[in-house]
């Protein structure tokens, strides 16, 4: 093809706050095919005028207010869209995922005119397990590892959604991508102050050892990490506290995973720190160009 296949992921934070910030001339003049989103935060009919520019989108806004949602926004309508809150037959949601079905985390769509399905998704934050809980360091009161046991229940039951999704794509003679903010940093490389997060969540070494049985020279692979093996980083969230941003002491959670032949196909991979001098939201958009299509 005579140009690469731009696919961008962001957390955006809120729809209505990341418009304020800029987001709408960003996607503008990105130039990106596909866009997925998460934490859009915001009801369909209460969304902002043009909020996805002209893209056509798939979107999942959940039924918790103010908080979650997901979208994938394509130059074309997709040819078959997929949410956890609309019932697949052919796919019966895991066990662990039914209480989240309509909460806004996923939702998967088959690409027009392109063999490739994408995936956004947004996954529980979690906590700490309860024998990590001090509430002297804590910020919130103890929950006795609720938070902490959710997240790893959803875990194990999206391990094996993604496997079926990843095989359903395959067997439709398509390529699969999964993107989002995964509140997983997967690696030392992945953390700016790691040696301080082990038992922090998003870092824990059972939430590592979940990504690492996803990513196989079979099945999925990193993109950024191979197109980066050996940088810190690139960071993808960073605190709105202190000086986190401006000494890039951020994290790695936001991820393109696709399968081996697309990842083998990505050309660049770069984190869009700032648009126009601002921050769009406390991620910022990762965005990998394909020789695919």
């Amino acid at each position: 093809m005579s140009h690469p296949f731009r696919v961008a992921t962001a957390n955006i934070n809120g729809i209505r706050a990341a418009h304020r910030r800029g987001f709408g001339d960003w996607l503008a003049t990105r130039g990106c095919d596909v866009v997925t989103l998460q934490e859009v935060r915001c009801p369909v009919d209460a969304l902002p005028e043009a909020a996805f520019g002209d893209y056509a989108v798939a979107y999942d806004a959940g039924e918790i207010a103010g908080r979650n949602g997901v979208a994938v926004l394509t130059r074309e309508p997709a040819a078959a869209v997929r949410t956890w809150s609309v019932p697949d037959p052919a796919r019966p949601l895991q066990r662990e995922l039914r209480r989240h079905a309509a909460e806004g985390r996923y939702v998967e769509v088959d690409l027009a005119g392109v063999p490739l399905t994408v995936a956004s998704l947004y996954l529980p934050k979690g906590g700490l397990p309860a024998h990590l809980q001090d509430p002297r360091r804590m910020r919130e009161a103890p929950d006795g590892g609720a938070k902490y046991d959710r997240k790893m229940a959803f875990l194990a039951g999206f391990a094996r959604h993604l496997a079926a999704s990843r095989r359903a794509a395959a067997a439709a003679g398509r390529e699969f991508l999964l993107t989002g903010d995964l509140n997983i940093a997967h690696a030392r490389a992945d953390v700016a102050n790691w040696r301080r997060s082990n038992q922090v969540e998003g870092f824990l070494p059972e939430e590592r050892a979940w990504l690492d049985a996803q990513l196989t020279p079979r099945t999925l692979v990193d993109v950024v990490r191979r197109l980066h093996p050996d940088v810190e980083g690139p960071y993808s969230w960073w605190s709105w506290l202190g000086q986190a941003y401006a000494k890039d002491a951020g994290w790695r959670i936001d991820y393109h995973l696709a399968t081996p032949a697309l990842a083998r196909a990505a050309v660049s991979a770069v984190v869009d720190r700032e648009h126009a001098g601002t921050r769009l939201s406390d991620h910022a958009p990762v965005v990998v160009d394909y020789a695919f299509g």
